[in-house]
């Protein structure tokens, strides 16, 4: 019978502890792009329907994005940041149409008041997303697609004003970054080559949103 020493052990230990770590590092980037794809795929579509429903802002944004990208045949990542515009119609349409409806329910570790309702501890505490960012309190015009509240606008996509949370507040998304660049220059592309329109026959009122 083969005997195992402590080497032998430690040696097989060491091993399944980097296959371990390398299975959930797999893992944990599959999720990671996943998430961001899927999500970032739905706000791509809701951008476009925005646009088809609004040609006019369509129009506003294809002279902007063909005038960035002159006389090349590809746009670059970098051609993005100069697109103030685009900026402004993808804010907009995550504020009406954020990824998540709701943030993950928190908990009341103590009983607290907020607006005029009672909590108990151990309540679990739903954020409306969809309902903060059309507030009228907070947005002009709130069920209006509008992309001209967000120039000039300092509200950013981290959650620090609390009317606009497409991606909640505090520890956030950690694929922000990579979806919004990824909706940037999908929808930079398709508009610099591509003319948009509804079919023959309809119009933009008939379009649902819902």
């Amino acid at each position: 019978m083969t005997r195992t020493t402590f080497c032998m052990l430690s040696f097989n230990f060491k091993r399944i502890t980097s296959l371990v770590w390398s299975s959930l590092k797999t893992a944990s980037k599959q999720s990671y792009w996943g998430i961001a794809y899927s999500r970032h795929r739905l706000t791509t579509e809701w951008v476009m329907a925005e646009l088809l429903k609004n040609p006019n802002i369509m129009r506003k944004m294809q002279l902007e994005v063909r005038e960035v990208t002159g006389n090349k045949t590809k746009i670059d990542a970098s051609d993005s940041n100069k697109m103030k515009y685009l900026k402004c119609v993808i804010k907009e349409t995550l504020r009406l149409h954020p990824p998540f409806p709701f943030l993950a329910p928190r908990e009341a570790s103590a009983s607290v008041k907020v607006g005029g309702y009672d909590i108990p501890p151990k309540t679990k505490v739903f954020i409306n997303i969809w309902t903060i960012q059309r507030d009228p309190k907070s947005w002009e015009r709130p069920g209006e697609f509008y992309p001209e509240r967000f120039e000039n606008n300092p509200i950013d996509y981290r959650g620090g004003d609390h009317q606009f949370l497409p991606f909640g507040s505090g520890r956030v998304c950690p694929g922000i970054l990579f979806g919004i660049a990824l909706v940037e220059y999908l929808i930079a592309n398709v508009l610099c080559w591509f003319d948009w329109k509804l079919p023959v026959g309809t119009v933009e009122e008939s379009l649902d949103m819902n």
